[in-house]
């Protein structure tokens, strides 16, 4: 069992940063691929970034690209996502998730309670 707690959301202006966090309970943290999803209002969750157990392989939305950077640390059971010149558009909440290594984004074994980023234009 893994509990996913997010952190550090808030209220930014456009083009500004913030960092969102996620601790993980659990000492099998590091068996697992973490990822970052999102969800607007009305919208479907969408994949943000995702990171392997070992932390040598990263994956980026195409729309986020060269903005965001998913990190991890195993030895504190933290993944967090560096988000830069951030755009109204990239308001949502924002899930923390977990999955199995092998396994693709789309099957989740482990889901965080959200944090909620707002971008003012």
């Amino acid at each position: 069992q893994v509990q996913l707690v997010e952190s550090g959301g808030g209220l930014v202006q456009a083009g500004g940063s913030l960092k969102v966090s996620c601790a993980a309970s659990g000492r099998t943290f590091s068996t697992y691929d973490m990822g970052w999803f999102r969800q607007a209002t009305g919208k479907e969750r969408e994949f943000v970034a995702g990171i392997t157990w070992s932390g040598r392989s990263t994956y980026n939305w195409d729309s986020v690209k060269g903005r965001f950077t998913i990190s991890r640390d195993n030895a504190k059971n933290t993944v967090s996502l560096q988000m830069n010149s951030l755009k109204p558009e990239d308001t949502a909440v924002y899930y923390c998730a977990a999955k199995l290594r092998g396994s693709t984004w789309s099957t989740i074994n482990y889901w965080g309670q959200g944090t909620q980023v707002t971008v003012s234009s």
